[in-house]
């Protein structure tokens, strides 16, 4: 009699295994595709943008375009287009059509990350924009919701809230407004820095406004949104309480490194210094503070070396830490 062929049963590799070779078949075609930086995409940045993108949304659909003032950038540009087109050419299409492209032309320069955050958090601000304006059952066709007609409330309350959409964006990884990936990359080829060159940017367009409604009172209230907007996004970027660099030239540098530490308790770096005129050996002290602890430290210093030169600089963002362990 002939055996009985036994057919082996294919054992199916296990959700882990299969997790795992997923994972590795898609590092190696981002490695050959050069998109190895998208590793380092947070979905809590995905989420944290949908926030900034509807505060955005929030401070031009219902402090700013009720009463036909307008936002620096890509965004005031994205206003006067919809306000100056027939009805069916929406704030939302204009956003998109504008800042898409410009993110999409500074892949190279700014990096897969920076671009995805941008182009999500541009997307959000348009549907939010969308439903604001369409959906929700909110006038804000004639007056804002919250300051009426009153131009100076709402171009400071509209550059406010707008600002804080838009610092939200940068401190998440991305941009809102595609004005800035231009400055990037044409400010340094014309000897401008990025701020001038944004700047520029929205002189011309306040002043196009001006031109085409025949009217100079919206352009200039706009300015005010532009600069209270500017002063929100320097305020959620970098803080409020800015810390401060000091430096200290001095030749005891021994007794004040011990003053200092006893009384912050922070790290010291200590530079080795040579005096350009005398030609003595000096120490320079850098030490972090806040502008608090400034009068404290400047009386500290001068009370053992009365000659000391020290120098204090403001400065925007401190990584890593100088707290001495204990």
């Amino acid at each position: 009699m002939k055996k009985a062929c036994k057919t082996k049963k294919r054992k199916l590799p296990s959700p882990k295994k299969l997790v795992q070779k997923l994972k590795v078949f898609l590092c190696r075609i981002c490695r050959r595709l050069g998109l190895e930086e998208l590793k380092q995409l947070r979905w809590q940045n995905f989420l944290l943008l949908i926030g900034a993108g509807c505060v955005n949304a929030v401070g031009v659909t219902m402090f700013l375009a009720p009463v036909n003032l307008y936002d620096s950038g890509i965004s005031g540009t994205s206003m006067l287009l919809w306000q100056a087109t027939p009805p069916e050419y929406t704030l939302s299409l204009f956003l998109l059509i504008l800042n898409i492209p410009l993110f999409l032309f500074g892949l190279k320069k700014q990096g897969w990350c920076f671009t995805l955050y941008s182009i999500w958090a541009v997307l959000i601000y348009s549907c939010a924009s969308y439903v604001i304006t369409n959906v929700l059952p909110v006038d804000v066709s004639t007056a804002s919701p919250f300051a009426g007609q009153d131009l100076l409330l709402c171009a400071i309350f509209g550059g406010l809230v707008s600002g804080a959409g838009s610092g939200m964006t940068i401190r998440f990884g991305g941009a809102i407004d595609g004005m800035e990936v231009l400055g990037v990359t044409f400010a340094k080829g014309l000897g401008l820095t990025v701020g001038t060159f944004v700047m520029i940017y929205n002189v011309i367009l306040y002043i196009l406004i001006g031109i085409i409604w025949g009217s100079w009172i919206l352009p200039l209230y706009s300015i005010i949104t532009y600069f209270v907007g500017n002063k929100t996004i320097d305020f959620i970027v970098e803080g409020l309480d800015k810390a401060k660099s000091v430096m200290i030239v001095t030749e005891r540098e021994d007794e004040i490194c011990q003053a200092l530490s006893a009384e912050f308790g922070r790290g010291i770096t200590q530079i080795s210094a040579r005096g350009y005129f005398s030609g003595a050996q000096k120490c320079v002290i850098y030490f972090v503070v806040n502008r608090f602890q400034i009068p404290k430290v400047k009386k500290l210093v001068t009370g053992l070396d009365s000659n000391a030169f020290i120098t204090v600089t403001e400065i925007s963002d401190v990584m890593g830490t100088s707290v001495k362990q204990k």
